[in-house]
């Protein structure tokens, strides 16, 4: 059987498991499973009620919620039937999903509930392609007469009756499925101007599992936890792809606030999670550790250290003491395994970073956990990972070597130059940006970075956000960001100082963390912004900043800073989808705070 393109690939899966889970979802505290004869079925019958609706080769189809197995289930059948899939993230206000959808030309469009619902009927006006709204959960629509609407329950039974008068109508139009087509249309984050639609065909998704699977493999007996959003190709590719290339099982976690509690109970083993969340993790621990019973403190205080050591003795790929290595065997009895248990990673074979850069410090910390998070660098454009560290070859401070079938070169400028068989097709309707971006066969990645003499990638900044001092000197913000974040009172940073004699930086505390630790002391505040007026609380800070100055040279330090008075905000456009910042934004807003810092 062709595995050649995405429902090929899907398809032999399917004949391949058959009753075997393929997907689980919790609902109400219970996990509901869903085989693979299942999972066929769905993607089946929708793909034959889509077509029934209208849908062409070609056309595109906006899946608009969080992360369900309908997702799923429409973006198999959106490619299926010959069309592009495109993903929007739930969060998007109604202006954001209006761009997407629109800027698209989406026929149809699939929303999780109501709340989606709305936010698309709030701008139908503008999205002149639109013709159907696909609701996956009717409640507060049943009595809707809008005739856009329909159920995805409805689509299904179409495509259930259209199967059962002509068996064969799905295979028939799979076998139309070119490798050359274009599969998926995932939007950039836009952190610099209006986002940009990237195609990837289906041999782009193919060649580069082909290629993951030399790497960072995964197997049919591996547990994934989905809880990212599914329209960034990083989970894209953790949900949907790697699961159908490789027989994994996908779990869905109730809700994104029960996604600690969903991982105690799957435990996956291969998991991925972006820096925000590996940094929140670490946080949590050392704030729970300072209130911990007389026990689990000293724990945590005699062990740490242990681990760190094996953690650098492992990473130095040396001969470890027998000494430590019976210290560690303690401490991994009496503490560690324990802790890994409590954050859902007791059999974590594969933990990853990736879709931002992370700080050395937070994945040492968790190396010393016994959770050896790998670091990897990739992009849209090359459908997902590019470089990786490798089990047991873990260089921190880098993101690895090329995996199998990736060139990497630097330009004079130092922009990081990559070539490979899965780079996208282009960009929809932006040729101009497309012929920019790949130059000889050569992807121009927009980051910054050098290449170590074992052929290392350090990435150092995206090259739009490197810094140039008023004294000519190039400073990268975002290490010295990541390592003022690796404070559980700091949330957010961002370091300024273009074209200006010294770097400044505007922060935002971790308001959790804060104010319990602004309770312990008993100092009275009301909101967000009175905790941050208080002249303790910007002490506080104060010392996180002089103790992340300690890692950089005289001219990387801040000299000053100033409190956010409010959490920076998506929906107030200081913040993508994605939680990049958008500096520009940023600056612009708070142009007087930052002004301030740099008069007298």
């Amino acid at each position: 059987m062709r595995e050649d393109t995405v429902p090929h690939i899907f398809l032999a899966r399917v004949r391949k498991y058959g009753d075997r889970v393929a997907l689980r979802e919790k609902e109400f505290g219970i996990w509901q499973e869903v085989s693979w004869n299942d999972y066929g079925r769905h993607v089946r019958h929708f793909c034959l009620g889509l077509m029934d609706l209208g849908l062409r080769p070609g056309d595109h189809v906006s899946i608009f919620g969080e992360n369900l197995p309908e997702w799923l289930y429409a973006d198999l059948a959106i490619q299926s039937a010959c069309g592009v899939a495109v993903g929007v993230y739930p969060t998007n206000p109604s202006r954001e999903a209006q761009y997407v959808i629109g800027h698209s030309e989406s026929i149809f469009v699939v929303c999780d509930d109501q709340e989606q619902v709305d936010k698309v009927l709030e701008v139908r006006e503008a999205l002149p392609f639109l013709r159907k709204i696909i609701v996956i959960d009717m409640k507060g629509l049943r009595r809707s007469t809008d005739p856009m609407i329909v159920s995805f329950d409805e689509v299904e039974r179409i495509g259930g009756r259209i199967e059962a008068e002509d068996p064969e109508r799905y295979w028939r139009t799979v076998d139309h499925v070119r490798p050359e087509d274009v599969a998926i249309m995932v939007y950039t984050s836009g952190t610099t101007g209006p986002p940009k639609g990237a195609m990837l065909s289906h041999d782009n998704v193919a060649q580069f599992l082909k290629a993951q699977s030399q790497t960072l493999p995964q197997y049919d007996t591996d547990e994934i936890v989905s809880y990212l959003p599914l329209c960034h190709v990083a989970e894209r590719m953790m949900s949907v792809f790697l699961p159908i290339y490789s027989g994994a099982t996908v779990n869905f976690a109730e809700s994104v606030d029960t996604v600690t509690q969903d991982m105690r109970e799957v435990f996956p083993t291969f998991y991925l999670a972006v820096p925000r969340i590996w940094e929140k993790m670490m946080a949590g621990i050392v704030i729970k550790m300072k209130d911990a019973t007389w026990a689990k403190a000293t724990a945590y205080r005699l062990f740490m250290p242990v681990g760190r050591k094996m953690a650098l003795a492992r990473l130095a790929r040396g001969p470890i003491p027998p000494s430590l290595r019976l210290l560690h065997g303690l401490g991994e009895l009496l503490f560690f395994r324990h802790l890994r248990k409590e954050l859902g990673l007791l059999r974590a074979r594969l933990a990853l970073s990736g879709a931002a850069p992370i700080s050395p410090e937070v994945l040492l910390f968790f190396h010393s956990l016994g959770v050896p998070v790998i670091e990897g660098w990739g992009m849209t454009e090359e459908t997902g990972i590019g470089t990786a560290n490798l089990p047991g070859d873990v260089k921190l401070g880098t993101v690895g070597k090329p995996i199998r079938g990736v060139e990497i070169r630097i330009a004079g400028d130092g922009e990081i130059l990559l070539k490979c068989n899965h780079v996208f097709v282009g960009y929809w309707k932006d040729p101009e940006a497309t012929a920019r971006t790949v130059v000889d066969g050569w992807l121009h990645t927009g980051d910054v970075g050098e290449l170590d003499p074992e052929g290392r990638l350090k990435i150092t900044d995206r090259k739009k956000e490197i810094i140039i001092t008023s004294g000519g000197k190039n400073i990268a913000p975002s290490e010295i960001e990541n390592r003022l974040k690796c404070s559980p009172y700091i949330n957010e940073a961002i370091v300024i100082g273009d074209a200006k004699p010294y770097l400044t930086a505007l922060i935002q505390i971790e308001y959790d963390n804060v104010a319990k630790w602004a309770q312990d002391r008993s100092l009275a505040y009301t909101t967000f912004k009175s905790l941050t007026q208080l002249p303790e609380v910007r002490e506080l800070v104060q010392q996180e900043v002089h103790e992340a100055n300690r890692d950089f040279s005289q001219v990387e330090t801040i000299k000053k800073f100033r409190l956010l008075e409010k959490e920076l905000d998506h929906d107030d456009n200081e913040l993508t989808a994605t939680l990049k910042l958008r500096r520009k934004t940023l600056y612009g807003k708070f142009g007087e705070i930052i002004e301030e810092m740099y008069r007298n």
